[in-house]
């Protein structure tokens, strides 16, 4: 066995889908933190601006708090937007392992709406396999959630 046997494999979540409202309905949804509530969680903090640092509260697990660490590290209006999400402690294994991802929004026209691309990338497997797993399929029901709460009034 080498050193690089023994390297993490990192994994993505990507969720590629047509949401039926212009770009500028999804933007608001994914930058409004009342919309935001609506369709994942409440965020503390947030704002739309590179730098700024947020977080989420989800359920705690052994030595972690349930808080997600969040920072903004990109905006481009109506296009993209990428935050880092960190959470868990290094003394859990499964739910609340220590996390260290990325989370990337991508927005382009489409014919019927919106492409909406989701990249949830950086999972170390297998530290982050119950993350990985769960968060691959909570992903995919959210998604259309953002699309419900982009055709609200705000």
């Amino acid at each position: 066995m080498t050193a690089l046997d023994l390297q993490p494999v990192t994994q993505d979540i990507v969720v590629d889908e047509i949401l039926p409202h212009a770009p500028e309905m999804i933007w608001k949804a994914l930058t409004s933190s009342k919309l935001i509530a609506r369709w994942i969680m409440e965020p503390s903090g947030f704002a739309p601006v590179e730098g700024t640092r947020f977080t989420f509260k989800t359920t705690p697990a052994g030595a972690w708090d349930g808080t997600i660490r969040c920072q903004v590290l990109e905006v481009i209006p109506n296009e993209c937007l990428a935050y880092s999400w960190k959470g868990g402690d290094d003394g859990n294994a499964g739910y609340g392992s220590r996390l260290d991802t990325v989370v990337t929004w991508t927005l382009s026209k489409a014919a019927n709406g919106t492409r909406v691309r989701l990249v949830h990338s950086g999972f170390e497997l297998p530290r982050n396999e119950s993350a990985f797993t769960n968060m691959g399929r909570g992903w995919k029901t959210i998604l259309p959630r953002l699309g419900d709460v982009a055709g609200e009034p705000a």
